[in-house]
């Protein structure tokens, strides 16, 4: 009888431990176009919940843990649903994620914002994402392609490339990163010779590069996925000797491509969120816990999760409305600014009543919608690898 009744006092007292945890989703393309990115990001964000879980000052002393979830990248009725089981069946309190524009508004306006759960994408660029009626709860680490387009087009023009090739995934992201390109290129002075979209999900692409070949111009500029129909575009043209180089942007960088294709990439460009003040103390210590700290959007990552953290421990509760309401004051001036590593201090600052300017790995600074202004790196390829040649 005494051993029944230690094995039930510590059922009890696992069931009561595990009910203490607090739950954050982690929505990603774990499969789909992305699929390859997609779990650098999750450990980036993973990375922050359990170094808050480990300070033992977060919200008293509770555990953090992920809830991860498939958006697919690409499939807003399954990423949808994804979202509504962490909601509702798992109780998550906020959602790290999600990470495509398509699927991430989609989750926002019919899941997250009317059941009044926070989002911090960490990789959904599209412009249109600044104006969806979010009632405060959408965020972002990562900066609005309205700003990609214009930083792609100044590193064009510093490498003398005025006219390009264009042509773009199906979807709000291609889209909206093609229309910002072509407005920002078109205005100092830049010809796009042809600007097509293209379909992800094909196994050939042989067609479309004769039309994007057709239009003479030595350069393309491929805005699409790494896993998918932009590396498919890429290698269609490297087998016919389409075109002299390849111009990208950040779905497109990941070193899958260059696995795929190799050194007929030599000389490609491309640019990509990062290169902010807090990413070589990033670096390291995303390397002292196994993880490559300058993968694409795996600094935003962390940066999305610890937001969420501190705004817990400054609403003094996991309620989802009560963090909402101190995301902007966590993120922004004024505080003790906190770099990445550094949520011990900032858990402990902001339990002594205090405030905190959260910096991160990315310099976030939250905009009046939620979203951050942003640094970009200017990539190229060579030695088969990708090489950081700018900071913008």
């Amino acid at each position: 009888m005494k051993k029944f009744l230690l094995a039930a006092t510590m059922l009890v007292a696992s069931a009561l431990a595990v009910a203490d945890d607090v739950k954050v989703g982690v929505i990603l393309g774990f499969t789909g176009p992305i699929e390859s990115l997609t779990p650098g990001m999750a450990s980036g964000a993973e990375l922050a919940l359990s170094e808050a879980s480990k300070s033992g000052a977060f919200l008293g002393g509770q555990t953090l843990v992920s809830v991860r979830g498939d958006s697919t990248c690409i499939d807003a009725a399954a990423a949808s649903s994804v979202a509504e089981r962490l909601i509702t069946a798992d109780g998550v309190s906020a959602i790290m994620g999600a990470d495509c524009s398509g699927v991430t508004t989609a989750i926002a306006n019919n899941v997250a914002i009317p059941n009044g759960v926070v989002m911090v994408s960490p990789s959904a660029t599209s412009p249109a994402l600044s104006t969806i009626d979010d009632n405060g709860f959408f965020f972002r680490t990562a900066p609005s392609d309205a700003r990609q387009g214009q930083v792609l087009a100044k590193v064009l023009q510093s490498r003398g490339i005025d006219e390009v090739a264009v042509t773009y995934t199906n979807n709000d992201y291609g889209k909206g990163l093609a229309d910002s390109f072509a407005a920002a290129f078109r205005a100092q002075g830049g010809r796009i010779s042809i600007s097509a979209a293209h379909e992800d999900g094909k196994a050939d692409y042989s067609a479309e590069v004769g039309a994007l070949s057709a239009s003479g111009s030595k350069h393309l500029a491929v805005f699409g996925y790494v896993d998918q129909g932009g590396r498919g575009i890429i290698q269609a043209s490297v087998d016919a000797d389409a075109f002299d180089s390849y111009v990208m942007a950040d779905g497109m960088v990941g070193d899958s491509l260059i696995a795929a294709i190799g050194a007929a990439l030599d000389g490609s460009i491309a640019t990509l969120p990062g290169g902010a003040e807090g990413a070589d103390t990033f670096m390291e210590y995303a390397k002292a816990n196994g993880i490559v700290g300058d993968g694409p959007f795996v600094p935003e990552s962390y940066d999305a999760a610890a937001l969420i953290v501190l705004a817990m421990q400054a609403a003094g509760s996991a309620d989802r409305a009560a963090l909402q309401s101190k995301m902007m004051m966590v993120a922004n001036a004024p505080g003790k600014k906190v770099g990445p590593g550094e949520l011990d201090k900032a858990l402990k600052i902001i339990a002594a009543g205090g405030d905190v300017d959260y910096q991160g790995a990315t310099n976030v600074e939250f905009n009046d919608v939620g979203e951050v202004f942003g640094a970009y790196k200017e990539l190229e390829i060579g030695n088969g690898k990708w090489n950081t040649i700018k900071i913008h």
